[in-house]
């Protein structure tokens, strides 16, 4: 695959299976009519919608790329290592997995409990449940549309603003799967290893700079630099350090609901000319 093809990438999604709110296959219809021509369901710690997705994709003639976003923790802030072109059925990445979302659970439900002190509800948790196709993976995204729900707020950009954020009612600290962790698990499953959304963490220069190494370090291989929840500004900043270190640049949207996500499937900018796309990886 050169760098000429394609021309529309979209390697960060997510579908029911976690957070999103369409179906792996619905996700593959929405990508394909939006001129989506290299497409990769990512979901949250779980390969569970890899099958569908793909077999979806097969019967529009559009090319799939088999990914997972792994919840890490660095520098005591949760980041996203999206794997891409990983082996759904690596025992090492699937065990990996079910150890990262084996604590979800006690952590939703004190999430659910923290947000019941707080707003004078009743049964948040069971609410939030309602929105989750997979209960295992329930989440703050989940959360946040029952707060929605019941009125608390508008949409669920403003439940982010005022709750389930570090120092917001309805956050609770997690640890998850280490970075060296879960790149030996996406190596072991012949992934591709990104960086999600490098310009939504709230690091110092220092302690990105310190991500950013070890990540090397560790033979991670790509980073984010057009992704629905970069501004230009960020794009451009990320654009840099993907030179600077060597990096091949990723693009994608973040999509998880046609009523929710910032960016659409497919409806990104270009990546910038100078830098070597993370598909020059993929096959």
């Amino acid at each position: 695959m050169t760098s000429a093809f394609p021309r529309n990438a979209d390697l960060h999604s997510h579908s029911r299976v976690s957070d999103g709110t369409l179906s792996p296959a619905g996700l593959a219809q929405r990508a394909h009519a939006n001129g989506v021509d290299l497409w990769a369901l990512t979901d949250h710690d779980e390969v569970g919608g890899l099958d569908e997705a793909s077999k979806a994709a097969a019967a529009l003639g559009l090319r799939f790329v088999a990914g997972v976003e792994v919840s890490v923790s660095f520098a005591a802030q949760t980041v996203h290592i999206v794997a891409l072109g990983v082996q759904p059925d690596s025992v090492a990445l699937r065990d990996g997995l079910a150890q990262i979302r084996s604590g979800r659970d006690q952590r939703a439900r004190d999430m659910a409990h923290d947000l019941e002190r707080h707003l004078g509800l009743a049964d948040v948790y069971a609410g939030a449940l309602r929105y989750a196709g997979n209960p295992a993976l329930l989440s703050r995204t989940h959360f946040a549309r029952h707060l929605v729900e019941q009125g608390v707020c508008r949409q669920t950009h403003e439940v982010f603003s005022r709750f389930l954020t570090p120092g917001k009612p309805g956050y609770v600290e997690h640890e998850w799967a280490s970075l060296d962790q879960a790149l030996a698990w996406i190596a072991a499953a012949g992934g591709v290893a990104v960086i999600a959304h490098p310009g939504r963490y709230r690091f110092t220069t220092a302690e990105e700079w310190a991500l950013l190494e070890r990540f090397k370090a560790l033979a991670g291989k790509g980073i984010e630099v057009v992704t629905g929840s970069h501004t230009a500004q960020q794009a451009r900043k990320y654009a840099g350090l993907a030179l600077e270190f060597g990096f091949y640049a990723s693009r994608g949207s973040d999509f998880h609901s046609p009523t929710e996500s910032v960016c659409d499937l497919g409806r990104l900018p270009p990546l910038p000319a100078d830098l070597v796309p993370v598909w020059e990886l993929l096959h």
